[in-house]
């Protein structure tokens, strides 16, 4: 009798360690799965991290995708307040400038004076010195774009690049229609916009954003592969020199 209640109990020990082997192997086929699924799922650009990430994790981040709302309201706002002070009242860059430093520096200037008068202590005023290293790093960054940018200039103007020139040509002309449409100042306080609310807005629906995008590109791809065939491809091109 106790032969048969060990057998039993032997028995029913193996039977719960085999569906608890078998649920985990299935949770892992599962997650195994899972993860495999979203490695596959397009990006834009191809991006592997969280746009978050992408844009640099720091303030700015915070400020484009509008982790503290108060933040990238006021600039926002700031930015529209100066858009419409210089675009809708006429007033000028120069002159508002020089009113801010009239006025600071008369408010300043009273101060000091005042408070001889009144024994109270003057403005402390802090020394601003720019440091050499900054300024060489700075100027160092500009240099190396700037030397970027020539040397895609000369590749184009160079005709080795075909795909890059249609690609700047149509940029270049997309530019100017809407230089024509709206002046520099208008330009500049679109693209801040975009900036303040594109990032926000495909954060909050990047599958739908990414699901479109790819069946875009695909699309793209195909008309330009036959524009490729039947036009690229019999225009004589400059070979590269092998170094």
């Amino acid at each position: 009798m106790a032969d048969r209640e060990e057998t039993l109990r032997e028995m029913i020990a193996e039977k719960i360690h085999g569906d608890s082997s078998s649920s985990s192997d299935s949770d892992d086929d599962k997650l195994s799965h899972a993860d495999v699924l979203k490695s596959e799922v397009y990006r834009l650009f191809g991006r592997e991290k969280p746009l978050h990430q992408v844009l640099g994790a720091g303030k700015l981040a915070d400020v484009l995708l509008w982790r503290n709302k108060k933040i990238s309201g006021s600039v926002l706002g700031g930015a529209t307040a100066l858009w419409v002070l210089f675009e809708m009242l006429e007033y000028h860059l120069i002159t508002l400038l020089c009113h801010i430093l009239i006025l600071s520096l008369s408010m300043l200037f009273l101060w000091s004076n005042v408070s001889n008068f009144i024994d109270n202590s003057p403005p402390n005023i802090p020394e601003v010195v720019l440091p050499e290293k900054c300024v060489l790093e700075v100027a160092s960054a500009v240099r190396i774009e700037i030397n970027r940018a020539l040397d895609v200039v000369r590749d184009i103007a160079s005709g080795r690049d075909l795909k890059t020139f249609l690609g700047v040509i149509a940029g270049l002309w997309i530019l100017s229609i809407v230089g024509n449409c709206c002046d520099f100042l208008t330009s500049f306080y679109i693209v801040f916009v975009l900036l303040h609310t594109v990032p926000v807005f495909y954060e909050k629906y990047e599958d739908k954003v990414d699901s479109f995008s790819e069946k875009a590109i695909v699309e793209i791809k195909k008309q330009y592969a036959v524009f490729d065939e039947k036009v690229l491809s019999k225009i004589p091109l400059k070979e590269k020199k092998k170094d």
